[in-house]
């Protein structure tokens, strides 16, 4: 089902927005200072590309520089990007099969905001995962 949810979200939304991503990255790179953001951005364009089967979760040992730098992170790219997220859920919510696209589309509103001191990790929370929980 993942898979499945994957590729329609690839084709109807999720392309573009992994160039928004790419697009964001690559200009992070231009002035030296911003690569580390750029990198944060080259990380969340594949979990835009492919999202169903991940999630987000928050690193233990961020501090008050993944804090600074998500500020700068919000003010260089941001919140233009969450603004691509919002308008592409709503516009993926008009239809009934959009709607698990437009949900995994507002998934990834949190790391748009603040990318630094999260991962992105698998969800893990499918019948063969559980199966082979039990096992070990």
């Amino acid at each position: 089902m993942r898979l499945l949810l994957n590729v329609i979200w690839l084709v109807f939304g999720g392309f573009w927005l992994f160039l928004g991503y790419v697009l964001a990255g690559v200009l992070l790179c231009i002035p030296i200072i911003t690569i580390p953001w750029a990198i944060a951005s080259f990380r969340i364009a594949g979990f835009a590309l492919w999202p169903f089967g991940r999630t987000i979760v928050a690193k233990p040992s961020a501090g008050v520089g993944s804090f600074v730098g998500n500020v700068i992170w919000f003010v260089l790219a941001g919140w233009w990007l969450v603004i691509a997220h919002v308008v592409s859920a709503v516009a993926l919510a008009v239809t009934i099969i959009g709607i698990p696209l437009a949900l995994a589309d507002l998934k990834l509103i949190p790391i748009s905001l603040a990318p630094l001191g999260k991962d992105i990790v698998p969800t893990g929370d499918g019948e063969f995962d559980r199966r082979r929980q039990q096992q070990s």
